[in-house]
């Protein structure tokens, strides 16, 4: 069974016991989160269930593994001619979570 859901303006699909990576929210490692915008489930058998826009009553549970940062990004800024060039740096947070489960209704 796996389901899309949506999070933060993206999709993304995911499995019983899946790991990945979502924007940063103020949570401890530990805690639970509900994704409750569920687009689409799908069983084993094969058979979907699509929503208009979110299917009624379905949920995907998930646990907080751990708050971390994305990958380097430099930020340059460069005027020709002038003497002018400015570089700084940015990590984007990101939290780390696992599904424990997806609910059916």
């Amino acid at each position: 069974m796996y389901a899309i859901i949506e999070d933060s303006g993206s999709q993304i699909k995911v499995n019983k016991g899946d790991v990945f990576e979502i924007d940063h929210r103020d949570v401890e490692p530990g805690a639970k989160i509900t994704f409750d915008r569920v687009l689409m489930l799908s069983d084993s058998d094969g058979d979907s269930t699509v929503g208009t826009p979110y299917v009624a009553g379905a949920s995907v549970s998930a646990k907080v593994l751990e708050l971390k940062k994305g990958a380097k990004i430099d930020v340059i800024k460069f005027k020709r001619r002038t003497g002018y060039r400015r570089k700084y740096g940015h990590r984007q947070p990101y939290v780390a979570v696992e599904v424990t489960d997806i609910n059916a209704k």
